[in-house]
């Protein structure tokens, strides 16, 4: 029996691990992206803060998009001796080593972890934050180039005496689908197509690129709950929570057949 379509919907750099692991283990994967990462329209206030990244205790990057803008290629922000790199997920680890950044600089989930966020995260690097610690989160922005997250962590750092300061680093806005995309984005709204959001940006964008389309029929499987809630919100008929392992989204996926 041939195996159901899966549409990843990650950037399209960032989507290129799925793929490869999804069609390695017999799945129709495709890429649909529902973000695309640009460059900051006014770099400014990232290259100021670029400029002191030293001064930092740690630099906390909430995707591999986040790692490629700020490093951006500066042999000084890769030394052995430059502050902490946290990250929560492999893929944001992978390009943390790509760039140069050395493995013992690197704090983040064991690759079997169950789960990667930022509460996996903060039980591995809360011992490195005490009274007065500088902790800079790296993150994406929207259309007004102003940093856009979740503030879990800065409230763990805050409450354990740190400072925690946020910076963009890169902009995650709506793609712009050619009339191909838009048929093969209609046609997997009801016809058994599984949808694999890692992002609630990216329900949020497809919501808006087709504004009048049902979701009743079409099948969610989502990495957070809080997706799962986006999912659900959009009309998602069938919705799953799945750890992002790829092991625990291709358990999701048989889940649906």
């Amino acid at each position: 029996m041939p195996q159901r379509r899966v549409l990843v919907t990650r950037p399209v750099h960032e989507a290129r691990r799925w793929l490869d692991g999804l069609r390695a283990q017999g799945f129709d994967a495709q890429a649909l992206p529902l973000i695309t990462i640009a460059p900051l329209q006014d770099t400014t206030r990232l290259d100021a803060v670029r400029a002191d990244a030293l001064d930092f205790k740690a630099w906390m990057f909430v995707s591999a998009a986040a790692v490629r803008h700020f490093l951006n290629g500066d042999a000084r922000l890769v030394a052995s001796d430059g502050p902490r790199c946290w990250a929560t997920g492999p893929g944001t680890v992978a390009a943390l080593r790509d760039a140069g950044v050395p493995r013992h600089r690197i704090d983040a989930p064991d690759d079997a972890s169950p789960r990667f966020d930022s509460e996996a995260l903060w039980p591995l690097v809360a011992q490195q934050v005490s009274a007065g610690t500088r902790v800079l989160l790296v993150r994406g922005a929207g259309e007004d180039d102003l940093p856009a997250g979740r503030d879990w962590l800065a409230g763990q750092i805050e409450a354990a005496g740190g400072q925690a300061h946020a910076v963009a680093a890169y902009r995650r806005t709506a793609p712009s689908w050619d009339e191909a995309l838009t048929e093969l984005a209609r046609s997997a709204s009801s016809d058994g197509t599984i949808w694999l959001f890692s992002s609630s940006q990216a329900v949020a964008n497809l919501r808006q690129l087709l504004p009048d389309v049902d979701w009743k029929a079409a099948c969610a499987i989502c990495t957070h709950p809080r997706i799962g809630d986006a999912a659900s919100a959009a009309g998602f008929g069938r919705v799953q929570v799945a750890n992002a392992p790829l092991k625990a989204l291709a358990a999701s996926i048989e889940s649906f057949a």
